[in-house]
């Protein structure tokens, strides 16, 4: 099993969109081959430390890295990142396997 934690910074003020945005794409990659669990979270309130008002983390495990490669080549993710061209700041994409 595959584990990432994408780590998404946004431009400031515009996280609300972006999730937006992303949120419209979850069923489809839900039902990609391999994918066990896709979604976004924020900090809880009162978190300390927290990423802060322009960042969420997409929680997503996977079957096998191929089927994570498959996803990152799928049309709908290149569709995604067209559509929130030049409203993301950083992203960090960390890929890991269970210790």
């Amino acid at each position: 099993m595959i584990h990432v934690l994408a780590i998404i910074t946004t431009i400031p003020g515009q996280r609300a969109t972006v999730l937006e945005r992303f949120k419209t794409i979850v069923p489809t990659v839900r039902a990609e081959a391999g994918c066990i669990e896709y979604g976004p979270v924020v900090d809880a309130e009162g978190a300390d430390p927290a990423f802060g008002p322009d960042t969420f983390v997409v929680v997503e495990k996977w079957e096998s890295l191929d089927a994570l490669k498959a996803h990152s080549a799928a049309p709908h993710m290149r569709a995604y990142a067209e559509n929130t061209q030049g409203l993301i700041a950083k992203r960090a994409v960390h890929v890991l396997t269970p210790a």
